[in-house]
């Protein structure tokens, strides 16, 4: 194994991204004698393990279609959590448009982002997807009842750290919307709130406002943290002692709302305004990950909505995915106060 803990997420909120944030990650790393390292400060190439998971000595807290993509394909992965935090998911259309039903989507020509390199890089194509077919369900609609239109996408996404002066959107379709070659785009995220409200784009299905949690699985809903396998097998308090600093930060983050705005602002480069409407008055209380029933339950309903609609290489028995030792033991250090400070 190599010397080094590698880390990589995606900017949005996790306990995980806390805990690098205050610190806490890089002395897990130093008490097992490691380095530690952050894949988006890492290069190009180390990047990309982002997205393949095949590094053996990475930890992956991100969005669940590349995971599963990269499960699927064979990566070694083993699923040890998963969060859940509602992201704004929302169908947008233009200004002038009448569109403010789910059943009113039917006919419409939507935005849907063209296939990336491969099936891992391709999640805005599968998040839009499935966006618009919960927007539609509600509807009594399905996919067929709407024209999609492929919009532009980066084939190749890049995974790095960037500053506010580089601040851009992963909101794809505005502008295609904007010029009128599409009538809805589907988005998600902090940001997504705020290109919205720059280009006079109104909410026409707002996702995060129905109960069921079935109809808002996406990319981030729920979230997977994994790790490689030769990781786990070979040093399984390194495994444990992240988790037990994720969970340390999610107790922290539960008092301390300012902090994880603070943090998160600098995270997904959006405004303030942009976070609390994302992710709302709460959401610092509800950073911790667990594998519970209905967690699992609902990544399953995202791997079965990827293998059907040709996001994954192959099919494979969720349950082999999942390892619920080390989260078992990592809240067993944590309620003992046993995690290092």
């Amino acid at each position: 194994m190599t010397e080094t803990l590698w880390y990589t997420r995606c900017p949005v909120p996790t306990a995980s991204g806390l805990a690098h944030s205050l610190g806490w990650l890089g002395d897990t790393a130093a008490q097992a004698g490691l380095e530690f390292g952050v894949l988006q400060d890492a290069g190009p190439e180390l990047a990309a393990h982002h997205f393949l998971h095949d590094l053996s000595s990475l930890v992956r807290e991100g969005g669940n279609v590349p995971a599963i993509a990269a499960r699927a394909q064979g990566s070694p992965t083993r699923l040890i959590g998963l969060t859940w935090i509602d992201e704004a998911q929302a169908i947008l259309v233009g200004p002038d448009s009448p569109v403010s039903t789910p059943a009113e989507l039917a006919g419409l020509r939507v935005g849907i982002p063209a296939w990336a390199q491969d099936q891992a890089r391709s999640f805005p194509r599968a998040m839009a997807l499935h966006g618009f077919a919960n927007a539609l369900r509600l509807g009594g609609l399905t996919l067929a009842d709407v024209i999609a239109v492929e919009v532009a996408v980066e084939r190749n996404p890049q995974v790095r750290t960037v500053t506010q002066s580089e601040r851009r959107t992963t909101t794809w379709g505005v502008e295609d919307l904007l010029r009128g070659e599409v009538d809805a785009i589907y988005v998600k995220g902090a940001r997504a709130q705020e290109v919205a409200a720059e280009n006079g784009l109104r909410v026409a299905v707002d996702l995060d406002a129905t109960e069921s949690k079935r109809l808002r699985v996406n990319n981030g809903t729920p979230r997977p943290i994994t790790v490689h396998a030769d990781l786990l097998e070979s040093r399984p308090e390194v495994v444990i002692g992240f988790l037990a600093q994720s969970l340390r930060a999610a107790d922290w983050a539960a008092g301390n709302l300012d902090g994880v705005r603070e943090v998160l602002q600098r995270e997904t480069l959006s405004g303030p305004e942009g976070v609390v409407a994302a992710y709302g008055a709460n959401f610092h209380q509800n950073l911790h990950p667990s594998l519970s029933d209905e967690r699992v339950e609902l990544i399953g309903v995202q791997q079965q909505f990827l293998y059907t609609h040709g996001f994954l290489a192959a099919d494979f028995a969720l349950e082999s995915w999942v390892a619920r030792e080390p989260l078992e033991r990592a809240r067993e250090l944590v309620e003992s106060g046993k995690v290092p400070a």
